[in-house]
């Protein structure tokens, strides 16, 4: 046994900032550098040394870009296309983020009342808004502004009139998730009036919703005000904006074209960095994306280290992991959430991963095949060898291809795990298929006996059962028969019996037990309990703060345990008839750790 007693470092994890988020995305910080160009463009129109956007000047008429004093040349009544460029830009900005305000505030406020009023209010608000989704909204548009009279002001109210429903939708549906979470009927609980409610407890949950909603939709209302403009809807002459300086230049496409290609040209920058923008927003705004660096997952976790030679041992473990440190990229820095770990599993052996919850078991776990998620997940030393090949250095394809043949995984929560749409046979015969080239009927056939392996009874009659169909014992098993579906070698166990009662745990490690001696299965057994591992493991490898601070045969550890934080481990698992005893007996070991 070896007492791997080390000083534990302590790191300070510095999240980045929102700004540092959007730039980490290419196509958001694109999008944020060429519409913020645009804006501090159109803004200081005003002072910039350019012409007069209305004055004509017909001897002057259609030059091309690059004459002198005409740097984008001039339109058909000879007045400068860069003056108008800008002026234009201004405009169609201030139309297009109005609108879209107006929007907002309208469509969220149905949205937020009709879905925490239900009801008759919700009845009556959304068959409007239904009234105004059963139109085409461009059609409506049109009809608004024809009926009002063309104008800049009214293709405005028009063009946020119409995507009024689109924002009320919306926000409905996420009100309706969010009106009886505990948290809303806690504050009901406590006197507070329903607007105070909706206004205090809703609304700030619902406004991260509203934000990229708006983010997303300001470029679509540019590129419709720009679409009433073009028709001569919106901006009146001499008022121009960039929709209609493309509907004046379009008679002139053939002879200048450069007139109608340089406003249609801004339209798709301003739109399109308006569009990235707003998809950076939303994934900075969503916590679930804002942990990933906002990067595509990969589909092996990144390898930040050197190749390293397979260790020369006289036998051949089926598992050897050497000095393996995995980590997470927070931008200014690797955060360790394992550090130098090294264990041996032996063919048939049973290696017991023991440590409280975030003591590093999983990414311990799921680092073997290259499964923590990156980004922003990196493996930043050790090696992984399987019968003496380095697995963290084959190709990709290859490290696949050994993810549920050679060795497999059983999950915690076969409830979160298992697909909720497809049949637990199906699933099961899918994880045939992977590895196998055989037919559909010989898979099906394939999963049904496996499904008797496992203990399911009428395998054959419940093997049309969707998981939601099944006990919590009976979906392990479901998990189990997958993990067994390719003969694996190896077979990684996260607290597979930590969601079970005590009886249905008993029956699942005996279940593990049998599999391992009849097929010579070397099982890694990742738990927290010190019960579970006395019942089932050889071996036993203690962590604590993503390092393993003591290792060795479980009898061994069991009885002359070297580490503190093994001893308070022990002391926690209660024996019959104790009593208040074991009070007695675990609160001396925690008041020492604490000082």
């Amino acid at each position: 046994m070896t007492d791997l007693t080390v000083p534990t470092p302590t790191f300070a994890r510095k999240r980045r900032s929102n700004l540092q988020l959007l730039l980490a995305n290419r196509l958001a910080a694109a999008g944020l550098f060429i519409f913020g160009f645009i804006v501090i463009v159109a803004l200081l129109a005003p002072i910039l040394p350019i012409p007069n956007p209305d004055i004509t000047d017909q001897p002057n008429r259609l030059l091309s870009p690059l004459s002198p004093g005409h740097l984008l040349g001039t339109d058909h009544l000879g007045r400068d296309i860069l003056s108008r460029l800008i002026w234009g830009t201004q405009v169609s900005l201030l139309v297009g983020i109005s609108a879209t305000a107006l929007a907002a505030f309208f469509g969220s406020l149905i949205g937020l009342v009709a879905g925490y009023a239900r009801g008759a209010t919700d009845s009556i608000l959304m068959r409007f808004v239904d009234m105004l989704m059963a139109f085409p909204y461009i059609l409506l548009a049109i009809a608004i502004v024809a009926a009002l009279g063309p104008g800049l002001l009214n293709a405005l109210y028009a063009i946020a009139l119409v995507n009024i429903p689109f924002f009320a939708r919306n926000i409905r549906g996420v009100t309706v998730s969010i009106r009886n979470r505990e948290f809303v009927d806690a504050a009901r609980l406590s006197g507070k009036s329903h607007a105070a409610v909706l206004f205090t407890e809703v609304l700030p949950n619902v406004l991260p919703v509203i934000v990229i909603t708006m983010s997303t939709t300001v470029g679509w209302m540019i590129l419709e005000t720009a679409g009433l403009s073009f028709l001569g809807l919106g901006a009146q002459p001499p008022t121009s904006d960039l929709g209609s300086m493309l509907g004046q230049a379009r008679a002139q496409l053939f002879t200048a074209p450069h007139a109608s290609i340089i406003p249609g040209v801004m339209i798709f920058l301003l739109v399109m960095s308006i569009n990235l923008l707003g998809d950076g927003i939303r994934d900075v705004l969503d916590p679930r994306l804002r942990s990933g660096t906002l990067g595509r997952p990969m589909p092996v976790t990144k390898i930040d280290r050197q190749s390293k030679p397979a260790p020369t041992l006289a036998d051949a473990p089926a598992l050897v992991v050497e000095n393996l440190s995995t980590g997470f990229d927070t931008g200014a820095s690797i955060t360790p959430a394992v550090r130098d770990i090294s264990f041996r599993l032996g063919k048939g052996e049973c290696l017991g991963l023991i440590g409280e919850s975030g003591s590093g078991k999983s990414v311990t776990a799921l680092s073997l095949m290259g499964l923590v998620a990156s980004p922003p997940g990196v493996i930043t030393n050790g090696g992984v060898y399987i019968q003496g090949q380095d697995v963290l250095s084959v190709r990709e394809q290859d490290l696949i291809a050994l993810r549920g043949a050679r060795v497999a995984y059983v999950f915690q929560d076969p409830l979160t795990t298992l697909h909720p749409l497809f049949s637990v046979a199906d699933q099961i015969a899918e994880a045939v298929l992977a590895h196998n080239p055989i037919g559909k009927q010989q898979a099906r056939k394939r999963a049904v006996e496996l499904m008797e392996t496992v203990g399911i009874r009428d395998a054959a009659s419940r093997a049309s059962a969707y998981p939601h169909e099944l006990s919590g014992g009976q979906r392990q098993r479901i998990g189990i028969a997958m993990a067994l579906a390719n003969d694996p070698d190896i077979i990684i166990a996260d607290e597979p019996t930590t969601a079970l009662d005590v009886t249905v745990q008993a029956r699942i490690l005996d279940l593990l037990q049998n599999l391992r001696r009849e097929r010579g299965l070397a099982l890694l057994l990742i738990t927290h309990d010190f019960g579970v591992v006395a019942q089932v493991c050889d071996r036993v490898a203690v962590m604590k703060n993503g390092e393993i601070v003591e290792q060795g045969e479980t009898q061994a550890v069991l009885r002359d345990p070297q580490h503190d934080y093994t001893k308070r481990l022990i002391a926690c698992v209660p024996e019959l008839g104790e009593g208040h005893s074991f009070l007695d007996r675990v609160r001396p070991l925690f008041t020492e750790a604490r000082a």
